[in-house]
Order: C-alpha cells, then structure tokens, then sequence
C-alpha cells in the first residue's frame, strides 16, 4: 500500500503538537482489520486532544480521532471482507491506539463493526461516538427499568452531539424530553429534534437541600458539577441518571439521601469498555428504534479533511451546536 495522509498528535518539549503527515499502513498501531476511511467526526475529546487543552492521549505520537466509517481493504479475521462496510467508535482510539484522522486506518477486530445496512457511512459518522454513548445511556436507563411513563426525562448540555442526539433517540420512543442548555438562541434547534420544554442554565435554580421536589423521570447528563448535583436531588423515585460528561466540573457534592430514600439510580455510561457484542447490540438498536430522526439538523458542520486543524477551537470555545463531520473519502 502507498503513503497516505493522516492528522498525528506528538508531544514535544514544547507543548503538543499535531499536523498532517505521509504514513504507511506500518507506522500504525497492531490490528487485524486495514480500513479505507470515509468519514470521521469531531468529539469533544478531539478538541482536547488536538489543541492540548486536555490529557487524552496516554501515549505518543498517536493518529487524532476518536471514531471512524469506513471500508475494509483487508482483513487477517475472515469475518471482514474488503468493502464490508463497517463503523469504529470508542475503543482506545486517539487514546492508546491510531486514531481515525487518516486515510487509511488499522484497527484491532474486537473494535470493528459491521454497519447495519441501513445505515450510511455518512450517517454513521452523523451519529459517530456521541450518538453511540446516548444509546448506551438510553439501553442502560432501560435495562434499569426507565420507561415513557415514569416522568420526562432531562437532558444537559443539550445542543452538544450527546445531547442532541439523545433528545433526537428518546422522543422517538416516547419520553417527554427537557433539554437545560446555556444557549438561548438555540431552543427553536432543540424543540425541532424532539424537546417539549427547553431551560435555560442561567435561569435554574440549583437548590441546596439533600432532596428537593422530585420531577424528573430520569437524566442524561453531560456536564457534571452542579448540574449533576441538583439532577440527584429532583429525580422521582426509582429514576436514572446517565452520567456522561463533565463539562461543567468534574466535582460531586451530593448525599446518600436520594440513593437511599429514593432509589435513584446513577449510571456511570463509557463507551470504551466494551464488550464486541454489546456494541453490535447497541449498533443494532441505533439502527431500529433508536434510529435518530433529525440528522440533518444535528449535522451542523462539515470539514474537508486538509481544514481539520482550523475546526478545533469553536469546539473549546463551546461555540458548537450538534455535530461536525469529516470528509475523508466520502461517499
């Protein structure tokens, strides 16, 4: 295979330092499973990782990109055949192994996918490692018990790509859907993917009482903090809540009290670890009934492959709304 193109993150004395490079399909980490990638996406993480606002990386230098679709080129697993369609989120990439800012990508069977059939490439990458962790949290909360009928369910940070494509999955099956987000521009977005009710951030009062008012069913969080603080006090009896983010703090000041008295649940969600048959199980729902409805909304952005590194910085900024795409060789 000839050189390629790929986005490579390296630590230097100064700082981190990320920038294209030529690679051969070597200078990749191990895995039995060689992709020609066609779409990526922008993650949160990937901001971090790429401007080194954050410790995500546990190794260097390492190809950038949490997620990737794509179609295999070959394969040592005769489960995977070239041009097998097949998607990769989470497990490890970007953070102990090549990432999926490249053209080409050499990933370990046990990460690998097969991509339900209907779904796009594009679309896969539309949804990409944040539509992946909302289902996780949504399969999660139900496996719990959670249902329709127990009360709304609240999603933070709203107009981020969990957010937003977790509000997009639970209207679809029948919650009433709070989106709280610090955007008020943004709720006319919101309500078109499904929210019946938007709250403002500034606007919440917090409480400060171990319980106050129960009135939520359950949560998908993705800030943390104080957020996730006040979401333990006011869930009702026998509610979930999905933590799945710490953009606000990664503090937790709360008490036994809604565990104990109330049987609320707190659900720790990860999209790493697990298992290759939960995350064919999890693909299969997003393909079913947990298949988002508005992905036209929700993809607000996409990049060329060559303008990635201008696109990272609007996402430390917090200045982005649902999810960014990257043209790598699409389809």
């Amino acid at each position: 295979m000839q050189d390629f193109k790929a986005f490579r993150i390296h630590k230097t004395d100064s700082g981190i330092e990320a920038r294209f490079e030529q690679l051969n399909i070597d200078d990749l980490s191990d895995g039995e499973v060689v992709i020609q990638v066609a779409y990526s996406g922008i993650n949160y993480k990937d901001a971090l990782a790429a401007t080194g606002k954050g410790a995500i990386l546990r190794q260097y230098p390492l190809v950038g990109g949490i997620d990737l679709s794509g179609r295999v080129v070959s394969s040592t697993d005769p489960e995977f055949t070239p041009g097998q369609a097949v998607v990769v989120c989470g497990a490890n990439l970007s953070e102990t192994v090549d990432g999926g800012y490249t053209e080409y990508a050499r990933v370990s069977r046990e990460a690998v996918v097969p991509l339900p059939e209907s779904i796009s490439l594009r679309d896969a990458m539309g949804i990409g490692t944040a539509g992946f962790t909302a289902a996780i949290a949504i399969d999660r909360m139900e496996q719990n018990g959670q249902t329709p009928e127990h009360g709304p369910i609240v999603v933070t940070g709203a107009t981020g790509g969990v957010g937003s494509i977790a509000i997009d999955m639970l209207s679809q099956r029948g919650y009433t859907v709070v989106a709280l987000s610090g955007k008020s521009s943004q709720s006319d977005y919101l309500t078109a993917l499904g929210a019946s009710e938007v709250r403002l951030r500034q606007e919440q009062d917090w409480g400060s009482r171990p319980l106050e008012r129960a009135k939520w069913g359950g949560a998908i969080d993705n800030v943390g903090g104080d957020t996730l603080t006040w979401l333990t006090r006011t869930t009702l009896p026998w509610g979930n809540i999905a933590a799945i983010g710490l953009a606000g703090s990664v503090e937790l000041n709360t008490t036994v009290m809604p565990f104990i008295l109330r049987g609320v649940s707190l659900l720790g969600i990860n999209s790493v670890l697990l298992s290759a048959e939960r995350r064919r199980a999890i693909w299969q729902r997003i393909a079913t009934d947990l298949k988002p409805a508005h992905l036209d909304r929700i993809v607000t952005r996409e990049t060329a492959f060559a303008d990635l590194p201008q696109a990272f910085d609007d996402y430390i900024d917090g200045a982005v709304t649902g999810r960014t795409l990257v043209n790598i060789h699409p389809e």
